[in-house]
């Protein structure tokens, strides 16, 4: 490892609207070096980060003070593009890429191959053409540099979600002058298995001397792949040391300030009545990346059943189908009638509400206040906090508060006040209000998928905790989708297993694990049928 660090964070400050969100923070990296930054949503992470990169929402904003000092240099970056030239690359949480183009046009966007053609000759550089082959060739070495074979002539939107991740990384590590590579919660929508051949790449990519800033909640994969720990927590750096020389049990208590209390939430001995609330039949959803083929299952009245299993195999596709975000075929039937779930929002009408894994595609108006954001779809759909007039109706901010303040507090979603736009919360708080703003129209039935994908220890503790608190003391029935079965086993009833486009088998949450390990690989469903048990 060299002995000059190829990254130096000096004394770092930035607020928003007198908001301090980084307080003098201090650290270094080296090149090969693999550090975690750890901390709670809203801790300032993704701020930090944004000054690295040279988002607009810094200069916006009046800037920041301190220094970042790289390759021995002060430098004061304005923009990605600069970014990008002092070679520094960064996988965003959300996805940045083209979903029409292909696989290897992300890969190489921006960064094209050409070949001279005849106009160009005359012309100028500006009307040379693609050279696809060199193109999907770059794209195949980058690919194959993380192990995955994925046809680079696929369409993105084509792709299950783990695969673009991929795509993402790979789009980086193309790149010839990287020199450090930013990674923000890059494992979120990975299965294990992808998310271990994921681990195995990125300390290739070190190997090679890349220094790597690795975010993550995950904090066995923090210990397991980094070097060293940072943790930030209300905009401070509280504790810096090497992984060796610490645990996740004390990661996790710096990360929130408190113990974290070791709270068993399993419902594995609630007698439930064989009342069923919905009856999904012979289900068929053509969503891109997550199709399913035949799903079949029975939730009862006042349950919390979990839907699980790998990544593109179909799991998410079910809750958009019975929203009508997708075509789909089959029967639904909820309250012993059939749900027309091909209109978009009848499943609203009928008492049914969804909070969407794509929380800022689906789930949130970004420009919007916080306030607005929790009461939409209940105003939309129950025309509830609206000022009426003879010709028209508008949103009534001071019907609306009290609601909005209670769930502020009850979610725990840090923010400035209700009327701090959506999209300047960190991403678990924006979670937060999605959820906020479907149990608004009190539903008696709440679909939530992913609900604490790419959200901190203890906002994941809070969330959870605020589902199972609503399933006892209001009843609400509550279908949750999620790529993490030690979460699922950890509040739901039962939990019904995705594989193929189909329903492998349904468990207990108690059974053993070898039973959910055969049903996620596809090998249980002939024999599955003494634990199918509906």
């Amino acid at each position: 490892m060299s002995s000059q660090a190829l990254l130096h964070f000096k004394n770092i400050k930035k607020s928003f609207s007198g908001n301090v969100v980084l307080d003098g923070v201090n650290f270094e990296i080296y090149p090969g070096q693999v550090v975690a930054l750890a901390g709670e949503n809203g801790a300032g992470k993704s701020t930090l980060m944004n000054i690295l990169f040279g988002m607009s929402v810094i200069h916006d904003t009046g800037g920041y003070e301190g220094e970042i000092i790289f390759e021995g240099k002060n430098v004061q970056i304005q923009s990605p593009q600069e970014a990008m030239a002092l070679g520094i690359g960064m996988v965003h949480q959300e996805f940045m890429l083209l979903p029409g183009f292909t696989v290897a046009r992300n890969i190489k966007l921006n960064r094209e191959n050409l070949v001279p053609s005849v106009v160009s000759r005359i012309a100028g550089k500006n009307y040379e053409l693609l050279d696809q082959g060199a193109i999907i060739g770059d794209a195949k070495k980058a690919l194959k540099r993380l192990g995955m074979e994925i046809n680079p002539q696929t369409t993105v939107d084509k792709l299950p979600v783990g695969h673009m991740q991929f795509v993402e990384i790979a789009r980086e590590i193309d790149k010839k002058n990287l020199k450090l590579l930013v990674l923000d919660e890059p494992t979120a929508v990975l299965t294990e298995s992808e998310a271990e051949r994921f681990l195995e790449c990125i300390r290739k990519v070190a190997d090679e001397g890349i220094a790597v800033i690795f975010i993550s909640h995950r904090l066995d994969e923090v210990m397991e792949l980094a070097d060293s720990v940072v943790i930030l927590r209300d905009g401070q750096m509280v504790f810096s040391e090497k992984t060796a020389n610490t645990n996740k049990h004390e990661i996790a208590e710096l990360m929130v300030g408190r113990k974290l209390e070791a709270e068993s939430l399993i419902n594995v001995n609630r007698n439930l009545p064989e009342d069923y609330i919905l009856e999904v039949s012979h289900f068929k959803v053509n969503m891109p990346g997550e199709k399913s083929k035949d799903v079949s299952f029975r939730v009862k009245r006042g349950e919390i059943f979990g839907i699980g299993g790998l990544a593109g195999h179909g799991k998410t596709s079910i809750s958009n189908g019975i929203f009508g975000m997708y075509p789909a075929t089959g029967t639904v039937t909820y309250e012993g009638k059939q749900l027309q779930y091909g209109r978009v929002g009848e499943a609203l009408k009928k008492g049914m509400a969804f909070v969407s894994e794509d929380r800022k595609g689906v789930g949130l108006l970004l420009e919007e206040p916080i306030s607005l954001n929790m009461v939409y779809t209940d105003m939309r759909v129950n025309r509830h906090f609206l000022k009426k007039y003879v010709f028209f109706s508008q949103f009534d901010s001071q019907s609306s508060g009290q609601i909005v303040d209670e769930m502020i507090r009850e979610l725990d979603i840090r923010c400035t006040g209700p009327e701090q736009p959506v999209g300047r919360l960190s991403g678990g708080n924006q979670q937060k209000v999605c959820v906020a703003r479907a149990l608004i129209t009190k539903p008696k039935i709440l679909f939530v998928s992913e609900p604490t994908r790419g959200i901190d220890i203890g906002a994941k503790q809070i969330l959870l905790n605020y589902l199972v608190k609503i399933n006892k003391e209001l009843g609400i029935t509550i279908v949750m989708t999620s790529s993490e079965l030690n979460e699922l086993r950890s509040v739901c009833d039962r939990i019904a297993i995705i594989g193929q486009g189909i329903v492998q088998g349904i468990l207990k949450p108690d059974s053993p694990n070898v039973d959910f390990a055969l049903l996620m690989s596809g090998e249980g469903k002939e024999n599955s049928n003494d634990r199918n048990k509906e």
